[in-house]
């Protein structure tokens, strides 16, 4: 019965903990190996909870690598006091309430524009951004308008 113990142990990256996927992860793998355990059901004492489930979701990745894809899409508003995009000739891309929506639906945690960055990692952001846009830019088989005004948006 203590053959569980003689399992590797998964790797933390350093000191940290291991996550909450990790965890189910290596008890399912001492239970198939009889360690006697088992998996508590949902809702009982000491069980993950829907919220540990959705903290560690915003942070999970997928077996093949890379994160996980947020399917909850929001919709193209360009109008009125609840618009969640603004129209090309505003400089594209989501309005603050739009941010807010998308975040709120998927876990998410997408951030302003950085036109002006203060901070190393806003200019490595926007770098990164003004690469990629450009990139679009050129492989487009059409005008881009979109992609050019959030280049300008972004002072790209």
């Amino acid at each position: 019965m203590d053959d569980f113990k003689k399992l590797p142990k998964m790797k933390t990256g350093g000191s940290a903990k291991p996550g909450l996927y990790a965890n189910i992860h290596a008890k399912q793998e001492r239970i198939a190996h009889g360690s006697g355990e088992h998996m508590r059901k949902p809702g009982t004492s000491g069980a993950p909870t829907k919220q540990a489930f959705i903290e560690s979701a915003k942070t999970a990745k997928k077996a093949t690598g890379g994160s996980v894809k947020h399917d909850k899409p929001i919709a193209h508003k360009t109008t009125g006091k609840d618009k969640t995009y603004n129209k090309t000739e505003s400089g594209a891309g989501m309005t603050a309430k739009g941010r807010e929506e998308y975040n709120r639906k998927n876990g998410s945690h997408l951030k302003a524009p950085a036109p002006h960055p203060k901070t190393e990692a806003d200019k490595g952001r926007k770098a990164s951004f003004c690469a990629r846009m450009e990139g679009v830019v050129k492989k487009s088989k059409g005008p881009a308008e979109r992609a050019k005004a959030s280049l300008r948006n972004w002072n790209c």
